[in-house]
């Protein structure tokens, strides 16, 4: 069977399997979101997947169909009873490959076909009943049915069906006395049980407590249980002997195509399946228009993925914001006081490009997003002694490795740099800074307190990050687009200390 991705639009293109975390991932806080991703799958290894933005927008045009088919909840729920089966059917395997004991290992093995039969059966007929438009599943339903169909994978089944039936119907006795264990064939003994009950029926009155023991099914088999095993076998050798058989001639009885599909199709999974929570409490997502041309960005009601799961039990403090750039507008530069929001504004516009470029949907109402070729952040970080190199000289440094590797297409996202120097030191390098991203035309986000820069071009944009006006002290997290003049949050604390100069007059007067 041919391969078929559900990653990329040829089967040809594939995830280098050993992918590393982007650069930006930690001051983006993306490595949080991944790690929540895949928590509760990593038998799947899908770290590499979300590492690994696309440049191309075919590829994720291809994956925002797949999303659009997922996001129908009977297809959804479909392929996440498929993939517990599959959890059952590794479980299986890796059982299988720990026993020693030959019968008990060929009987788990037939238990592992026919779990792995019964779900590929039940896939197939659940996406062939579905309304599927992504060429991804489109292509496997197409696939699957062939497959299911094939007269390889028939005889699979009869044989695993009727192997099955017929060692459930092996009856046989135990005789044990003292040290001594005997199997015999079962010859129509009465069952002892069935006596017992019908001798204590009249002692029942009204209801009474059960107190049968009902014994857990385990995996595991000692070394008396693996000799009567051994023992029931020679009692039935011809069934025994078409159980070897069936071991041997089956032993890679999973089809490639659908281990692969398995496996890819929960890089969507596991990222619905965290977000459908939030969307229920109110939070929006949606599947981005993105352009590799037009770097004419936007989002509304956009917030950081990261921050909404950890706050998962609260997302009524989740404060959305939105945030465009238009025509040739590059930079947005966003000010105001401290703890309002500004970092995880920077944070989230890094997120939404991310996220958007694996195809997936991206935290907001609406966006329209840029297919980036690279993602260079600078966040503070603390002084390393190590490289006897000063805070400020550290800060160079890794402002010279951006430009050194960022073009036109790429994304720069700044903390709040130079803050350790002098404002007239800070004022003068930012403005360097801001003539070497204006010049390669890149799109940019830099936090700052240096309000000089939000009108340095007609590329720059400036957004603030408000107070309540009622109360200084209290943030709104509300980042809105507007002129940064530098009086607007001193004159706020001003009045609220009646410390302007017409509460001064009033109060000397007094």
């Amino acid at each position: 069977m041919n391969p078929i991705s559900m990653l990329f639009p040829s089967a040809d293109h594939a995830v280098a399997e050993n992918a590393q975390p982007p650069a930006y991932f930690d001051d983006l806080n993306l490595n949080q979101v991944v790690d929540w991703l895949t928590a509760s799958k990593q038998e799947y290894n899908l770290k590499a997947y979300y590492y690994t933005a696309v440049q191309d927008e075919e590829t994720i045009q291809f994956r925002q169909e797949i999303v659009r088919d997922l996001l129908e909840e009977t297809t959804l729920t479909r392929l996440q009873t498929f993939a517990a089966q599959m959890v059952i059917l590794r479980r299986y395997r890796k059982l299988i490959g720990e026993l020693v004991h030959q019968n008990h290992r060929e009987g788990w093995f037939l238990e592992a076909v026919l779990v792995y039969v019964r779900a590929v059966i039940q896939l197939a007929q659940d996406l062939n009943n579905a309304e599927l438009r992504s060429r991804g599943l489109m292509a496997f339903r197409q696939a699957l049915d062939a497959y299911a169909r094939s007269s390889e994978f028939q005889r699979l089944v009869d044989e695993a069906e009727q192997l099955k039936q017929d060692l459930s119907a092996v009856r046989y006795c135990i005789l044990i006395k003292d040290t001594t264990v005997k199997v015999r064939p079962y010859e129509g003994e009465a069952d002892y049980s069935i006596e017992v009950e019908k001798t204590f029926e009249k002692f029942k009155q009204g209801a009474v407590k059960d107190y049968l023991i009902k014994l857990n099914i385990v995996s595991s088999m000692n070394h008396v249980e693996a000799q009567i095993l051994d023992l029931v076998a020679r009692l039935n050798p011809e069934l025994f002997d078409r159980l070897h058989r069936f071991y041997a001639d089956h032993a890679q009885f999973a089809a490639d195509f659908i281990l692969a599909f398995d496996r890819e199709i929960q890089f969507y999974l596991a990222y619905l399946e965290t977000i459908l929570p939030l969307m229920k409490s109110g939070l929006k997502f949606c599947l981005p228009v993105v352009s590799r041309k037009n770097k004419a960005v936007n989002a509304v009601d956009a917030f950081d993925l990261a921050l909404a799961i950890q706050l998962r039990e609260d997302t009524a403090r989740i404060v959305p914001n939105d945030f465009q750039l238009m025509d040739k507008e590059r930079v947005i530069i966003v000010s105001g006081p401290n703890q309002g929001g500004k970092t995880t504004f920077a944070r989230m516009f890094g997120q939404l490009h991310h996220l958007a470029c694996l195809g997936l949907p991206v935290p907001g109402r609406e966006a329209r997003l840029f297919c980036f070729d690279d993602i260079f952040t600078h966040f503070e970080r603390e002084e390393d002694i190590r490289n006897l190199r000063g805070k400020l000289n550290e800060e160079l440094a890794r402002m010279r490795q951006i430009f050194e590797q960022a073009t036109t297409n790429s994304l720069i996202i700044l903390n709040e740099p130079f803050n350790s120097t002098t404002l007239k030191d800070a004022l003068f390098l930012s403005r360097k800074i801001m003539q070497r991203i204006l010049e390669l035309d890149s799109l940019c986000v830099w936090v700052t307190f240096l309000t000089e820069l939000a009108s340095a071009a007609e590329k720059t944009v400036s957004m603030i990050s408000t107070v309540d006006a009622e109360d200084v002290a209290r943030r709104t997290f509300r980042i809105i687009r507007r002129p940064a003049d530098g009086l607007a949050y001193a004159i706020t604390i001003a009045e609220k200390h009646r410390l302007t100069y017409e509460k001064l007059k009033e109060r000397i007067q007094a």
